[in-house]
């Protein structure tokens, strides 16, 4: 696929401030030096993480591609997802990975890379539903974090069921005791077809609707990494931009069955 004319024009911008894959003269400000501290947590098809620290996926693959070709060993950290994010707070990672997105709050505390791929909303119904008009006056229901919520509350009001995890609003949809639920698309689509999660649930991406902020300009996912450290973001930054140009993100993703449509991430991005 060829990369957007955002990115080619980023990557135009860098390419003559580069150091060459396998040249180290260019040195990167780490926690340990010669190594990419990377904090992650279990989230399919983003990571796999493992308790002994072995990780794949398509955030592994990013940066680790970016760490070999900045002769950079990586070393990984797995835990709970938001200890991943306090890890780089506190200076215990570099970089925290797992389908991130770029969001204004986030910005307060953490640097945020270029963008990786988009994540839409997903729409989780038996009947189907693709856009908001046609879920209205119907049980629906979300989890708490998504930054669509406070939109969905505003048009669903007292209808709107907010759950701790998605496993507990999928219990709620397969029992009829709601009829519509608002969650990630990707990793809802993965599962689905990967582990059977969501049984008789169609997992739709959710029509744009100016009411919901999430359908219009869905977020895009980034590689979080310390505050400051200009030496790794401006690095870390021309490395996504060469993945999407030659091709490898579009494989990482495409190797999980997601179509490479998500790496069409336009303009760089902060959502609310």
């Amino acid at each position: 696929m060829k990369p957007s004319l955002v990115l080619s024009t980023v990557l135009s911008l860098l390419l003559p401030h580069a150091a060459h894959a396998g040249d180290c003269a260019e040195r990167i400000a780490t926690i340990t030096p010669g190594k990419l501290t990377v904090a992650a947590y279990d989230y399919p098809p983003f990571t796999f993480a493992s308790p002994d620290g072995t990780i794949t996926g398509i955030d592994p693959q990013i940066v680790t591609r970016f760490a070999t070709d900045h002769c950079l060993d990586v070393v990984t950290q797995v835990m709970d997802p938001a200890a991943t994010i306090q890890s780089v707070i506190s200076g215990k990672a570099d970089v925290a990975i797992g389908s991130w997105n770029r969001t204004e709050k986030r910005r307060q505390v953490l640097d945020q890379s270029a963008p990786l791929y988009i994540d839409h909303m997903g729409i989780y119904s038996k009947a189907g539903d693709t856009t908001i008009a046609a879920t209205l006056g119907k049980r629906a229901g979300t989890v708490t974090g998504f930054f669509w919520v406070s939109d969905l509350q505003k048009l669903f009001g007292s209808n709107l069921k907010l759950y701790p995890t998605p496993v507990a609003l999928a219990q709620d949809l397969a029992a009829d005791r709601l009829d519509v639920g608002f969650l990630g698309y990707n990793a809802g689509s993965y599962n689905q077809k990967a582990q059977g999660a969501y049984p008789g649930i169609a997992i739709r991406i959710a029509e744009p609707d100016d009411r919901i902020q999430a359908t219009v300009l869905p977020p895009q996912t980034t590689v979080l990494y310390t505050k400051g450290n200009t030496s790794l973001g401006t690095a870390l930054d021309l490395s996504i931009a060469h993945q999407h140009a030659d091709g490898s993100m579009a494989k990482a993703v495409q190797d999980v069955g997601f179509d490479p449509a998500l790496l069409d991430v336009g303009a760089p991005r902060f959502v609310k």
